[in-house]
């Protein structure tokens, strides 16, 4: 089995020793770098070009958002995940515009930086769940704002294309025919996306829908 091979930069030491910790006591996971600065972490990170780099936001040289927008010009298969204690949505939304694939909070690293290094290696975006279910709520309350690509909130390109379909009062089996699914599997798709939005019913999706394009989108 291939590994992940991961990076990590951050200037503390403490942190830096537990997130350590979490990597190597992962089998799939391998550790192939530490820098405690940005520069550094820089350097580290084209030289040994790893699949995923864990950055922090904040580092001496260099802050993480700097770092991720030279990693995506020069190294742009690397996929950076910003680690951060700032949840303020300002720092989300720079961070993603520039070019990051994942956003988690120091205070929720224990449980989900794993999980992000992991959704992250297969191409998938992972935000912080707080965080993705107050950007959803951000975006959703206004509409005239630009939309964002649905993999901001982790939904994968099925799920954001039954979600959109249901948007626009397709049926299930409407879905179906389209995307020649199976019935059972739009079901399955529809729920996961509906999970990661937390939305319950079809006038929420609808809602959501509207303020993402969606409706006119497909």
């Amino acid at each position: 089995m291939r590994k992940t091979r991961v990076t990590l930069a951050d200037d503390h030491p403490i942190l830096l020793a537990g997130l350590r910790n979490l990597i190597e006591a992962e089998a799939d996971l391998d550790l192939v770098g530490e820098a405690t600065s940005g520069l550094v972490a820089l350097k580290m990170i084209r030289d040994q070009l790893p699949d995923v780099a864990v950055v922090d936001i904040s580092m001496p040289g260099l802050n993480g958002i700097a770092v991720a927008r030279r990693l995506v010009q020069e190294c742009p298969t690397v996929g950076v995940i910003i680690l951060t204690l700032y949840e303020d949505q300002s720092f989300v939304r720079q961070a993603l515009a520039a070019g990051v694939k994942g956003y988690v909070l120091k205070r929720s690293a224990a449980e989900s930086l794993v999980e992000a290094i992991r959704t992250v290696a297969q191409g998938g975006r992972y935000i912080d769940t707080l965080l993705a279910n107050n950007l959803r709520d951000d975006l959703a309350s206004n509409a005239s704002k630009t939309p964002q690509p649905a993999d901001v909130f982790g939904l994968t390109v099925r799920e954001a294309s039954v979600l959109k379909y249901l948007a626009r009062g397709l049926t299930t089996k409407e879905i179906a025919a389209r995307l020649d699914l199976s019935i059972k599997t739009v079901e399955t798709y529809k729920v996961r996306g509906a999970e990661k939005l937390h939305l319950k019913t079809r006038a929420e999706i609808v809602r959501f829908g509207s303020a993402q394009g969606w409706l006119e989108e497909l």
